[in-house]
């Protein structure tokens, strides 16, 4: 049967019935296990220490920091996906640790919310690190009710990739910019056998997509509204933006079978040169390898006649990974504050930009200059429009339902009022 508790519940309950017959179950945990009540022992939480970008430059300034504080032990806990699972199990058997980087997505847009993380507002002016955090990041992190979830760190920008190269092979000398150029395109490079836009149509990566184009016809404050209540049937410039996605989509635009693909298969496609283009994050950006990345090119999604956007479109947050504190954090503050601070250092941010093609929310004139494309990318500037990220705005409980529907939005001959349909299914879901 399923249970009722609502995740409110969840991660509020620390006593009682919930933690005693929740308890037993989680003994074999290593997280709750490594979750050290030693004050002079710092447990961070994070995604960064595999094979995650930036896990090299993390784990050397982890050892730095280690090394300008002989007296303070900091444990690393690794988790990849699952980390939001693992912390919210750990929090229920009030073991959690002291701080989690993560990314403002999916289940942690309920934690400050529910008291498994702390308004951290009030650290940030009392250390004096506002100053270092840029004002649109600030902006994202903070929450409807002016709390500040996390620390800022981690950004990305995520434009179009295009191999220039593989273009020309086709017989197109030029970026395409408009939607008929961009069929265009596919036509010719599907003749030699190269698939256009590589896309993982069935994860994150399609979904993204599909928000993009989804917005050619709304502003930013329409694209909120949509992605906010679910309505994609209300909205004209959905309506439009849907319609667009299928007519590209019927066309051949994306590779084949795309409802499918993964994002580790988007980007093996486009780094082994079997695909032309691709929608691609600072991070995948980062792993092209020299010899294409020396014949790519960043630019944005191309437009279709009467756009919102008066030039193609690219995505960009600043919500990739913060700082968040949790309440056990607020019992270690000295040695938190000492981490952050840390972290927030010049030359700490710098090495992430310099040595792992990382895009930061912190302000830094220091560019990516061995990521040549992830430099690229940051100097786009006014040469694209930015459509909205929808992540902070969509139910957490909608999110991967969302995924579901983006994989038959991706099925060829899938009708608009279908794709709609579906879209609007994954809200109710939720």
């Amino acid at each position: 049967m399923r249970s009722t508790m609502s995740r409110r519940g969840f991660l509020a309950a620390g006593s009682g019935l919930a933690a005693a017959t929740t308890l037993p179950a989680l003994a074999g945990c290593s997280t709750l296990a490594s979750a050290d009540s030693d004050p002079d022992t710092l447990v961070v939480h994070s995604q960064l220490g595999t094979t995650a970008p930036g896990s090299p430059t993390y784990l050397s300034a982890l050892n730095a920091f280690r090394d300008e504080n002989p007296g303070l032990k900091v444990k690393n806990l690794v988790n990849g996906d699952d980390l939001a699972q693992v912390y919210e199990t750990s929090r229920l058997a009030r073991k959690e640790p002291d701080v989690v980087m993560v990314n403002l997505y999916d289940k942690t847009l309920a934690w400050t919310d529910v008291g498994a993380t702390v308004d951290v507002l009030g650290y940030m002016d009392d250390w004096g690190l506002r100053k270092r955090v840029l004002p649109v990041a600030l902006d994202a992190w903070t929450d409807g009710k002016g709390r500040l979830r996390a620390f800022p760190y981690f950004a990305t920008n995520w434009p179009v990739a295009y191999n220039t190269a593989l273009l020309r092979k086709a017989g197109v000398d030029e970026i395409p910019t408009t939607g008929d150029q961009l069929i265009s395109a596919a036509r010719k490079l599907r003749a030699k056998g190269i698939a256009p836009v590589t896309v993982g149509g069935n994860d994150w990566t399609g979904q993204k997509l599909l928000a993009q184009i989804i917005q050619t016809f709304l502003s930013p404050d329409e694209a909120r509204k949509v992605f906010t209540s679910g309505d994609f049937s209300g909205s004209r410039g959905a309506r439009e933006g849907i319609e667009y996605f299928a007519a590209l989509r019927d066309a051949g635009v994306f590779a084949d079978k795309a409802q499918g693909l993964t994002s580790d298969t988007m980007t093996t496609q486009f780094n082994t040169e079997s695909a032309a283009i691709e929608s691609a994050m600072s991070s995948a950006l980062a792993k092209v390898p020299q010899k294409v990345a020396r014949h790519t090119e960043v630019g944005g999604w191309p437009l279709a006649p009467d756009a919102a956007h008066t030039k193609p479109t690219i995505l960009r947050t600043y919500t990739l990974i913060g700082f968040w504190i949790s309440p056990n954090g607020t019992k270690k503050l000295d040695a938190v504050e000492k981490f952050v601070r840390f972290m927030y250092r010049e030359d700490t941010v710098s090495r992430f930009i310099k040595e792992s093609g990382r895009d930061m929310a912190l302000r830094s004139d220091t560019l990516s200059t061995d990521f040549p494309l992830v430099a690229e990318a940051q100097k786009l500037g006014t040469d694209v429009s930015q459509a909205l990220l929808p992540d902070i705005y969509v139910p957490p409980a909608a999110t991967q339902p969302l995924i579901t529907a983006t994989s038959t939005a991706f099925t060829r001959g899938t009708s608009p009022a279908k794709v709609r349909s579906v879209l609007e299914a994954a809200y109710r879901t939720a």
